[in-house]
């Protein structure tokens, strides 16, 4: 049978160009309305995506002490936007962004089972660390915890939500407490007793997402994983990711099959190449590069601004002054190390699709440009951010979607009511008397 693609769609205020806010096209003040997530929501499950996923921020993006205007807002609350999405979609699968580091066990526990109930069955969370040292000081904690130890927490604190979760057998009521059991889960991070306070969820647990890059970030989602949310630029960076997650969860004893790799994909369309082109130039124009200088200080914490525009990257000496780079930055970093780019270079990536692959030309064009990526193992599918939503959106449903399907890459229709089932994954069993 011919491998099918999975996609995700990324849900983001205006669009994923940054300056996507200010396009004639967009109207920026629906980005804080219900009907702008309703809308793109309803969408996505029009072109049969296995899921909608909402990203997380637990601080204002600051500039030397000063919110910024160059973009929108960070986000909304994640679950309360997929949650308003589940009333209006029958199929398509939520995804939540919800940290491990300001968060606990029994309250994240209780809002993705509540989420999975509510849905029948097609909640997920993207499980993350917190890095930023801004979102610290917004949890009353003078610094970012240290990075091991974050993944450290991250491991303990999905292991209590297991336990959580399964507290209840699979079909147990209330009027059944021999059927209920207190998980009593100890580590050196969490003290839970339990046991949840509602039935065991639809999926079992809901599905676990991650998007580790780094080292511990690679063998936490090789733990944990059932998708993972990657930012690859090129193919042989893509294939060596996936390859690396494969025997990463063979040492776990984890069949690779059981996870679906999802690089972010950044698509701007036209109905040829040429014009396609010129939509990327009028995006451009409306992104000044200071802008996307800005955002590389912001990723690699290390003051780009004095920097002449056309000098190389100088990713030796950002690596040395931050050895704890994010997932994202390191991606750049191996980018600009294979093929050296300048400052002005990184701010254009930075400003168009946030390290993650952009890709600019007609509809066939990235129809054959997908196929292929899953045909040579750089994916299982991917995690479509549009420019501008809903309008990109819209282009992808209307005329990728239905070329993938004529080439028998991609569904026609849901086969079942679940996220996990949409994924291929299986339900874990539940806890038994």
């Amino acid at each position: 049978m011919t491998r099918q693609l999975h996609l995700g769609v990324f849900i983001y205020p205006g669009g994923h160009h940054i300056a996507a806010w200010r396009h004639p096209d967009m109207k920026a003040e629906r980005i804080t309305e219900l009907d702008y997530y309703l809308e793109n929501g309803r969408l996505a499950e029009r072109g049969k995506f296995d899921l909608f996923f909402v990203g997380d921020a637990l601080n204002a993006r600051e500039r030397e002490g000063r919110v910024v205007g160059e973009i929108a807002i960070n986000n909304l609350d994640p679950v309360s936007i997929v949650s308003a999405v589940a009333s209006v979609t029958e199929r398509i699968g939520l995804v939540a962004t919800l940290s491990t580091t300001y968060n606990e066990p029994a309250m994240i526990a209780a809002k993705f089972a509540t989420l999975d109930h509510l849905s029948g069955g097609r909640a997920g969370w993207n499980v993350v660390t917190t890095l930023d040292e801004k979102a610290a000081l917004n949890f009353s904690r003078s610094e970012a915890m240290e990075k091991s130890l974050r993944y450290q927490r991250a491991q303990s604190f999905v292991d209590a939500c297991k336990a959580l979760w399964d507290s209840w057998e699979d079909g147990a009521t209330a009027a059944e407490p021999a059927r209920i059991k207190a998980p009593m889960y100890r580590s050196e991070f969490f003290s839970v007793d339990g046991p949840l306070g509602m039935p065991r969820p639809p999926q079992g647990w809901p599905v676990l997402v991650q998007a580790g890059g780094s080292e511990p970030g690679r063998d936490f989602a090789a733990s944990i994983g059932e998708a993972i949310f990657t930012a690859q630029g090129a193919l042989p960076g893509a294939q060596a990711f996936r390859s690396d997650i494969h025997r990463r969860m063979a040492r776990l004893g984890r069949a690779p099959d059981s996870i679906k790799i999802m690089p972010g994909l950044s698509p701007v369309l036209g109905d040829t190449e040429e014009h396609a082109l010129r939509r990327e130039a009028e995006f451009a124009e409306l992104a000044h590069p200071s802008v996307g200088v800005w955002m590389l200080t912001e990723m690699t914490r290390f003051r780009l601004y004095d920097h002449p525009l056309d000098s190389l990257l100088p990713t030796a000496d950002i690596r040395a002054f931050n050895p704890a780079l994010g997932e994202n930055a390191v991606s750049l970093m191996r980018r600009a190390e294979a093929s050296p780019m300048t400052i002005r270079d990184a701010a254009r990536i930075m400003v168009r699709s946030r390290v993650h692959q952009s890709f600019v030309g007609t509809p066939e064009q990235l129809a054959d440009h997908m196929i292929m990526w899953l045909n040579e193992g750089g994916s299982d599918g991917f995690n479509i951010l549009p420019p501008i939503f809903p309008n990109d959106l819209a282009l992808f449903v209307d005329h990728v979607v239905p070329l993938l399907q004529k080439r028998g890459v991609f569904r026609r229709d849901y086969e079942g009511p679940t996220l996990r089932g949409h994924l291929g994954g299986t339900r874990p069993p539940g806890r038994k008397s």
